[in-house]
């Protein structure tokens, strides 16, 4: 049942993104959420393209804008994000995207579904169209591999995709006890750490598009080697929680036994 005191806000972190923010700025407000910026320390350009949107008439009363003084990763920028939002208030904040990849009709379903399902993560599992490179595509399933091994089930369909819905509270609770990556390693290291503090998560497909305003900042050498080190972190820490998870994966199968008997 849903809690009496739901609220949700969005959080967008924006590096450099002037040419498709305002789009899903305003796709992401037409939805009735507040919405909180994170300039992870942008260009001048797109400084003064989010300070314009953020004053607005249309937008002033239900954006946030934050700032980072120097770029320090998508990760730091949604954790600024969320912390602000609790301290505001907020029980939920949705995760999304401001290169505009993400489909932005979608937003009100997963903030439905949160309101639904409150202690959940509701997480995006992508439907890519023919815009997506070959080599990104084909590689997310080395990443899928590793989750699967990581967290000894297939409970995560997809880590990496930046649309979710978090419930803050498990977020609070989980930054408490462990740092979780602060650039593109942040979306797979979150969602492994949650699996493994036991905090449920629903799927719901959505369309992907790369991106819409043809920039992209994942560095192929740097950022490949950032979740390599990310999956040796996990895998040391799945031998450390592997009693845990052979217990808990025991007890499922013994209820889905005792269901079907």
């Amino acid at each position: 049942m849903p809690t009496s005191g739901f609220s949700a806000c969005a959080v967008i972190p924006v590096y450099n993104h002037e040419r498709a923010i305002e789009a899903v700025l305003m796709g992401v407000l037409a939805h009735g959420v507040h919405v909180i910026l994170v300039d992870d320390g942008c260009s001048a350009i797109c400084q003064r393209e989010l300070q314009r949107l953020s004053t607005s008439e249309n937008c002033r009363a239900n954006v946030t804008l934050l700032r980072h003084d120097a770029n320090r990763g998508k990760g730091a920028a949604v954790i600024t994000g969320m912390r602000a939002a609790q301290q505001r208030g907020f029980t939920h904040a949705l995760q999304i995207d401001a290169d505009g990849q993400h489909t932005l009709a979608d937003v009100g379903r997963f903030v439905d579904d949160a309101r639904a399902h409150p202690g959940n993560v509701i997480c995006g599992y992508p439907v890519f169209d023919a815009s997506i490179p070959a080599v990104r595509y084909y590689g997310r399933y080395l990443t899928h591999a590793m989750v699967w091994l990581e967290t000894l089930s297939f409970d995560i369909r997809d880590s990496m995709c930046g649309f979710r819905v978090y419930p803050l509270r498990e977020v609070t609770a989980l930054l408490a006890h462990a740092s979780v990556g602060d650039r593109m390693d942040f979306d797979t290291e979150i969602i492994v750490r949650m699996h493994w503090r036991g905090v449920p998560m629903r799927w719901i497909g959505t369309r992907v598009s790369y991106p819409a305003d043809g920039v992209s900042h994942f560095r192929m050498f740097f950022d490949n080697a950032r979740m390599t080190s990310l999956h040796i972190r996990l895998a040391c820490g799945m031998l450390v929680r592997l009693p845990m998870l052979l217990w808990r994966k025991l007890v499922r199968q013994s209820r889905t036994h005792r269901a079907h008997a």
